[in-house]
């Protein structure tokens, strides 16, 4: 999967990360191309909780190890 993100608390304001079949995972500024759209979210993430709002999945609330602070807007996308 290929996960698109825009907004402020990552590394870069809009970057792709994409997860191998390896379980490995990739980074890297932009948005890389092809786009196969899966689903749209949108992740809030304050001290140890973050919020998420997936079109697929719905609302999620999970704790965290690492306080963050981080608003991103993202788009799922197969390889």
């Amino acid at each position: 999967m290929k996960y698109i993100e825009f907004g402020i608390g990552n590394k870069w304001l809009v970057r792709t990360e994409i997860e191998h079949d390896d379980g490995t995972e990739t980074e890297q500024r932009g948005i890389v191309k092809p786009i196969h759209f899966e689903s749209a979210y949108m992740r809030c993430w304050v001290g140890k909780t973050c919020f998420i709002v997936d079109t697929k999945e719905g609302f999620k609330k999970m704790t965290k190890n690492r306080n963050e602070l981080k608003f991103i807007f993202g788009i799922v996308s197969r390889k």
